[in-house]
């Protein structure tokens, strides 16, 4: 039966991408969205929206109940899932079923099979298909500790503690040494319940040096079941990806005929219809290995659209319709390359902790051979509700290198102000050495920490850009001015005093002083008490500077938003606070205080005022974005301090605790070992 009008139970990009398909093809559309979503891009982008109350998942894109009786009322009669939330929920396509609505997927039972990652692996073992050597930890009981080294000595280290039912990454530990095995089941089963509601784990052994490859697999109702090559997703942090590409520049024809006939029989294993992928492990000597099958629709589906020329999404809705896979995709072969970079509101320098917050600019310019899909844009707000991603943004190219540069170049080149991104690390990547040779593994970011791939910027930049700074805000406020309004800023009849102005750049803990003066001999500027040598100042707005330095001229964007100036150009990109002549006292922690990196939920506290505590004792765990983040006394002392509870949303910054250094041998407090 054709679908004629579709429900997304999803959010930001993957919703809007989704729309777009579905309306090419005729086909109405319904969004729903939660209250902490209701201005982003893809609540309008569809024909309906659907209010959900309540801003978390477990309230709003997870009940299941809510989202089917939106559909009755808007009279869809199909329920596309995206990825994540209720798109591996077989218990969901059940009910779609029983409410004679489509559930765009696979079926329940293919579902089922894979849910359970332990059950998967003994499916594919019997098929035929190369598994890693593991073992199951139940979550209904706790395990034994000498039970947990014990198999993690048989399987050998290193070993990869993973949840069985979920994935992203969540309930994933790796463990090098037997003796770190208890506390890594442990910490990986609770954050597994959490996030999944169900804290069985399993013990897998870790591959040597290896590559993430998964094969794109369809399936029909009519038992066909075909693949659409291999996409490489070997940049990683946290197991999460952050880079993919198609093909793989490690697979050779028969490597990759093999990786994707297996891929192919683990389809039929289960009998599967619709779009899904087959996961797999390949290690150092070029043996692969089944890690799972994500029965749905995958992030990093665009790079296997542009290289093959294919809608994935326009094959998922035409098989849930009933339609046989068509000869185009039985036929189907690779043309060119093509790269994604997940584009993630966090700060990779400090770990990647996820972030929130408003964006004021976004900005990336369209250009041959650029795909962006993105759920958010300017003047919307990244809540700390859901996962971080912002965008995904594909470069595609007849080479390898050709769609590495032009995502180097997008990316480089964009105007994104606010939120905080991981921008300047993927463009980092990208201009990599090892990347651009494609000799990657999933221990790449291991290998090349933040302060590699993304230097800091040469103090000639960062002179320019302060400077730029000082000059399109004097513009600012000459434009303001009631009277002379069209003077040049900072010009003096007479020679004086320069103009100053501070500001501290992101990152940095000092502010810096900018002195400029403009006369009839021209702008002379010094950038913390040494000069910069402007020699032509070609123009001045309140959001452009152009100007003359070092014989270079250069054009500098300036915005202004929520209190911050961001600076853009070709030298690179700032974040810099106004700072005021004299600091603020009140504005200063007292020393010891442990805060806030991000917004988020206070989900257990494992210290008490008045505890002695040892450098590096956990103190309480922050919940944001899915993910838990463990804070930890910065030194040996005495809590004195923890003004939060349990359930406490608190923002960033936000004091969580007072340890007060202590100058004598302090005893250690009784922590969590499970950290």
């Amino acid at each position: 039966m054709p679908i004629r009008k579709l429900l997304v139970a999803n959010r930001g990009e993957i919703a809007t991408r989704i729309f777009r398909t579905a309306q090419a093809m005729d086909i109405a559309t319904v969004a729903v969205y939660s209250g902490a979503d209701a201005g982003l891009p893809f609540v309008t982008g569809a024909d309906e929206a659907v209010p959900l109350p309540g801003d978390t998942p477990a309230g709003t894109y997870l009940r299941a109940d809510l989202i089917i009786d939106a559909a009755r009322r808007t009279g869809a009669d199909a329920i596309h899932p995206g990825y994540g939330f209720l798109s591996e929920n077989a218990d969901f396509a059940r009910r779609c079923a029983a409410a004679g609505i489509t559930f765009v997927g696979p079926s329940p039972e293919a579902i089922d099979a894979m849910g359970s990652k332990i059950a998967a692996r003994e499916l594919m073992r019997a098929a035929g298909v190369p598994v890693l050597p593991g073992a199951v930890f139940d979550g209904a009981s706790e395990p034994d500790d000498g039970q947990i080294r014990a198999a993690v000595t048989d399987i050998g280290v290193p070993v990869l503690v993973k949840a069985a039912f979920g994935g992203g990454g969540r309930g994933m530990r790796i463990v090098r040494d037997p003796g770190e095995a208890p506390a890594a089941v442990a910490s990986a089963r609770r954050e597994a319940a959490s996030a999944f509601g169900d804290g069985t784990v399993f013990l897998e052994r870790f591959a040597a040096s290896p590559r993430h490859i998964e094969v794109q697999i369809l399936g029909d109702r009519h038992g066909t079941v075909v693949h659409l090559f291999e996409r490489e997703c070997s940049i990683q942090r946290r197991y999460q990806k952050v880079i993919e590409e198609a093909p793989s520049p490690v697979l050779d024809d028969a490597l990759r005929a093999d990786l994707c006939q297996a891929a192919v029989v683990a389809g039929q294993a289960i009998g599967y219809t619709g779009a899904g992928t087959v996961e797999f492990v390949l290690d150092a000597t070029g043996r692969f290995y089944f890690l799972e099958v994500n029965t749905r629709l995958q992030v990093e589906h665009p790079v296997t659209e542009l290289i093959t020329g294919l809608d994935l999404v326009a094959l998922q809705l035409r098989i849930a319709a009933g339609a046989p896979i068509p000869d185009e995709v039985t036929h189907a072969t690779i043309t060119g390359h093509a790269i994604e970079a997940r584009l993630y509101a966090e700060d990779a320098a400090a770990g990647y902790l996820p972030a929130g917050g408003d964006v004021h600019t976004f900005d990336i310019a369209p250009a041959p051979g650029l795909r962006v899909d993105a759920g958010f844009a300017a003047a919307t707000r990244v809540s700390t509700f859901y996962d971080s991603l912002l965008a995904k943004v594909i470069g595609y190219g007849p080479t390898r290198d050709d769609a590495r540069r032009r995502l180097a170049s997008s990316l480089a080149r964009a105007r994104l102000h606010g939120v905080t991104t991981n921008r300047d690390l993927l463009v980092g990547v990208l201009r990599e050495a090892e990347f651009a040779a494609g000799a990657i593994d999933t221990g790449y970011l291991d290998r090349h920490p933040y302060a590699e791939l993304v230097p800091p910027p040469p103090a000639a930049a960062t002179a320019v850009h302060l400077l730029a700074a000082a000059l399109a805000g004097q513009a600012e406020r000459r434009a303001q001015a009631p009277v002379l309004a069209s003077l040049p800023s900072g010009f003096r009849n007479n020679p004086g005093a320069p103009q100053t102005a501070r500001y501290i750049r992101d990152g940095a803990a000092d502010p810096v002083e900018v002195g400029y003066r403009l006369d009839r001999d021209g702008l002379s500027a010094t950038v913390g008490g040494e000069p910069v040598p402007v020699t032509s100042l070609v123009a001045v707005t309140p959001h452009q500077v152009d100007l003359v330095c070092g014989g270079i001229r250069r054009t500098v964007q300036v915005t202004r938003a929520g209190g911050r100036v961001y600076v853009d150009s070709a030298l690179g990109h700032d974040t810099l606070t106004e700072a005021g002549r004299f600091p603020d006292p009140a504005a200063a922690a007292a020393a010891g205080s442990l805060l806030a990196p991000m917004p988020g939920t206070i989900v257990r506290v494992g210290a008490s005022v008045g505890d002695t505590v040892q450098a590096g004792a956990f103190i309480l765990a922050l919940e944001a974005m899915k993910m838990e983040h463990a804070i930890r006394a910065p030194v040996r002392g005495t809590v004195t301090e923890l003004p939060v509870t349990v359930g406490a949303q608190v923002d960033s910054g936000t004091v969580l605790a007072v340890v007060e250094e202590s100058t004598v041998e302090a005893s250690t407090a009784e922590e969590s070992t499970d950290e």
